[in-house]
């Protein structure tokens, strides 16, 4: 619950400093937190799938263990 409080007020702050600044500030500020996040989610996606796809052969059985 305290950490729901405390997000929200950080929230409010965020928010109460984009409204003091200037539209283009907001909209450039905005526009690289999008491509840091579209960065994150590829390297998240390509990383899941290359994971996957090498613990795919580690799960057959080696040394002849039953």
């Amino acid at each position: 619950m305290l950490f729901l409080v405390a997000a929200l007020m950080l929230l409010g702050i965020v928010l109460g400093a984009v409204v003091h600044a200037p539209l283009t500030v907001s909209l450039v500020a905005a526009a690289v937190i999008g491509v840091w996040l579209a960065v994150f989610t590829a390297r998240e996606y390509h990383g899941r799938r290359t994971r996957t796809d090498r613990t795919a052969g580690a799960r057959t059985p080696q040394g002849g263990h039953s």
